[in-house]
């Protein structure tokens, strides 16, 4: 079976019905089936959809970007941060590269700053509408490289 580059529109909401992202207005994201680019949960309902498809889809947590594990939790002294004007909420890399671990801080003390180092949205189940908006078969050089290169298979 050929592997097949599935482009979609997305809007994602978190139980409570708020927006926490959306391709709606920009381009439609474009992946390569079975390459790891989107959450799993999401890919399987996904592959089987014909263009122009909608469907609304709810993720679990663990299908998402998992459970929110507490051995990604730690508490670092404030002066050892490269900033004292932390606040909650500040999401800063802990490795100069930018493939670092994004971390969020999600408590700040006259001392210590909690680094939380889980995704965003762990431990949150998520509901995705979701429409498709173009299916293909994935190019050699797509499957060469891993990942899919946008509409007409180019890179951008």
């Amino acid at each position: 079976m050929s592997q097949k580059v599935i482009s979609f529109h997305y809007t994602l909401t978190d139980s409570s019905g708020k927006t926490l992202d959306s391709s709606t207005g920009d381009a439609p994201l474009t992946f390569l089936e079975g390459s790891g680019q989107i959450i799993p949960g999401l890919e399987s309902h996904l592959r089987e959809m014909k263009v122009g498809e909608k469907k609304h889809v709810v993720v679990n947590a663990k299908d998402g970007y998992g459970e929110k594990d507490p051995a990604n939790v730690m508490e670092v002294p404030l002066e050892k941060m490269p900033s004292k004007a932390i606040k909650v909420g500040d999401r800063f890399r802990t490795g100069r590269d930018n493939h670092s671990p994004v971390v969020t801080a999600t408590k700040v003390t006259d001392t210590h700053v909690t680094l939380d180092g889980n995704h965003p949205l762990a431990g949150m189940d998520l509901t995705f509408d979701v429409e498709i908006t173009e299916v293909r078969d994935a190019t050699d050089e797509e499957l060469s490289h891993g990942h899919a290169h946008g509409p007409g298979g180019h890179h951008h």
